[in-house]
């Protein structure tokens, strides 16, 4: 119990931090998220598009 009363009582009286986060570092962040964002949007894409796409050979196919 001491040691959760010890964990709280920093966090609560903690002052907050200034810290600097540089453009190399806001860069990196960022490229990261948009990476997350395509990889998310590409998935999406390709879980729709190849089942419409063999859809579409079969049908195709079927009227020759």
């Amino acid at each position: 119990m001491y040691k959760v009363t010890q964990l709280l009582s920093l966090a609560i009286l903690s002052s907050s931090a200034e810290a600097y986060i540089g453009p190399g570092m806001g860069g990196g962040f960022g490229a990261a998220i948009l990476g997350i964002l395509a990889a998310i949007l590409i998935a999406i894409f390709g879980f729709i598009y190849y089942p419409l796409k063999k859809w579409w050979a079969k049908r195709k196919k079927k009227s020759d």
